[in-house]
């Protein structure tokens, strides 16, 4: 699935985050549910489509899901951020996740949900230890720039013990979201078997 596609999933998972924060236990108390009553027709309509994620495991700081859709089937690893600085501003619930959808032939595509637009052509990136990734921005979502590089990428999330997101909002402000990667082999590994 080509990413402006993907968009219609990243729609449709955000009616679900609310739950994806009550499943997980992560930020609840801190987050606001990032799925809104006033959504639109369409929304509901591609949900029914897609289907609504249901969590299946948890490793670490990994939660794993499933969504079952009328023809496709997707799974994804997803994380919270565990610090967000500057802490004062006001920002949306952040995620990262990582998908598999085997009707399209897609592995281990990785997508970041920052919590508030993010300045296009802006130096967004993504570091885990010494090794760096640039990022593409469009609205509040991220992906790798180099989709080459993405298997390089989820190899070293896998090696590492953090992953630390910088990107600049539309007004400016640098934001740094940073996600342990405490169990994300193990929900990678979980997502390989529901999806493979």
């Amino acid at each position: 699935m080509s990413r402006p596609i993907f968009r219609v999933f990243l729609a449709v998972l955000s009616l679900a985050l609310g739950a994806v924060l009550a499943c997980t236990g992560q930020a609840a108390s801190k987050t606001k549910q990032a799925a809104k009553p006033e959504q639109s027709d369409s929304a509901d309509a591609d949900a029914k489509k897609t289907g609504k994620p249901s969590q299946v495991a948890s490793f670490g700081d990994w939660g794993v899901f499933l969504a079952q859709g009328e023809k496709s089937k997707t799974c994804y690893a997803l994380a919270t951020p565990k610090e967000r600085v500057p802490s004062g501003l006001k920002r949306d619930p952040a995620y990262v996740f990582i998908a598999n959808r085997p009707g399209e032939h897609v592995r281990e595509e990785v997508s970041v949900i920052m919590g508030f637009p993010v300045k296009e052509g802006g130096a967004a990136r993504a570091e885990i230890g010494s090794s760096g990734f640039d990022l593409v921005a469009k609205g509040t979502n991220a992906w790798i720039k180099n989709q080459a590089e993405e298997p390089q990428f989820v190899d070293t999330l896998k090696k590492g013990s953090k992953l630390i997101v910088k990107a600049p909002s539309l007004k400016g402000h640098i934001t740094t979201d940073s996600y342990s990667l405490a169990g994300l082999s193990q929900a990678l590994e979980r997502v390989e078997k529901e999806c493979p």
